[in-house]
């Protein structure tokens, strides 16, 4: 199976770096827009037969011009939705609490799952609901699935699930709006990530970028 991680179109947290992940949540910007509307001829390539999108606004409306392109449902399901910010919420990404927050979800991307956001969900829970609508859609005998997700949520996820991705590879790379990571795989032989924001990602064993988390990468 192919998977496709969709990162949303900008919205006015994103310019203002807070961590702003409960839903609905705000739209996006003209620009978000306007990034939504150019993923149809972006993803021409790929036969998409199945599109989920998270339960905040601002995943919908990133994914109605696919829908719509492609004569798609919009499968809505909150299992991929941003990370809960918890007691960080609405905080500036720039500041201590998004270092905070962006460190506990890498420390869940390398293990410490039990580990929890303040006032918010644990690495357990976030990676069991997302690895549920993976499951999902992989159950549904689905050739190629894009998933309209969030930035930190999307980072995680590949990094806990993917064999080739470390979590030093997605630290030192945040995803931009309407970025994506292309998978292949399954949950039953698990995932190799392809391309992330476009870039080759090397096989298992052959190295690749490492760094450190980067800190002030807000929700979203």
């Amino acid at each position: 199976m192919r998977l496709l991680l969709i990162r949303h179109g900008q919205t006015p947290s994103n310019l203002d770096w807070l961590l702003d992940t409960v839903p609905p949540g705000p739209g996006l910007t003209s620009l978000g827009e306007r990034q939504a509307a150019a993923l149809p001829e972006a993803l021409a390539d790929e036969d998409i037969d199945a599109l989920y999108a998270s339960t905040l606004i601002r995943a919908q409306a990133t994914a109605a011009p696919l829908a719509a392109a492609r004569g798609l449902d919009v499968h809505v399901r909150d299992g991929i939705r941003e990370v809960t910010a918890g007691d960080l919420e609405m905080m500036s990404g720039d500041s201590a609490p998004g270092e905070l927050y962006m460190k506990t979800v890498f420390a869940w991307a390398d293990g410490d799952t039990a580990l929890r956001m303040p006032g918010g969900e644990s690495g357990a829970e976030t990676l069991a609901r997302y690895d549920a609508v993976v499951a999902e859609a992989a159950g549904n005998g689905t050739r190629t699935a894009a998933l309209i997700s969030h930035g930190a949520a999307i980072r995680l996820w590949t990094a806990a699930r993917a064999l080739n991705v470390d979590v030093p590879f997605a630290a030192a790379h945040p995803l931009e709006n309407t970025g994506v990571v292309v998978l292949e795989g399954s949950p039953a032989d698990g995932w190799k990530a392809l391309s992330w924001a476009g870039a080759l990602v090397r096989p298992a064993g052959e190295g690749g970028p490492t760094g450190e988390p980067v800190p002030g990468d807000a929700a979203g």
